[in-house]
């Protein structure tokens, strides 16, 4: 049973930063690619960045230029790291490693974004 276990979500203004971390159990990350999904309220969860085995990085359209996904070297933990945060970006960012059909989930971390 691959366990993942987010922090880093809190409350912050428009155009602040947080740093999202995903510790993954059984070096989970040395063997799948991983990510960090969003879910906003009445929406579907959605991709917001993933880290390949390869390294390759892959974005939402909507995060771009503003958030950056990273791993360790050990490949026990993925980052995320989010700049220049809008209101847009509030939701729950779970963890994921495998992709978006894996079973693999963290429970989730929420982020707000509000004045």
């Amino acid at each position: 049973q691959v366990q993942l276990v987010e922090s880093g979500g809190g409350l912050v203004q428009p155009g602040g930063s947080l740093r999202l971390s995903c510790v993954g159990s059984g070096n989970i990350f040395s063997i799948r690619s991983g990510g960090w999904y969003r879910q906003a309220p009445g929406s579907q969860r959605e991709l917001v960045a993933s880290i390949l085995l390869s390294g390759t990085t892959i974005y939402g359209d909507s995060v771009k230029g503003r958030f950056t996904v990273s791993r360790d070297n050990a490949k026990t933990t993925v980052y995320l790291q989010m700049n220049s945060l809008k209101p847009e970006d509030t939701g729950v960012y779970y963890c994921n490693a495998g992709g978006s059909q894996s079973a693999n989930w963290g429970q989730g971390t929420q982020v707000t974004v509000s004045s």
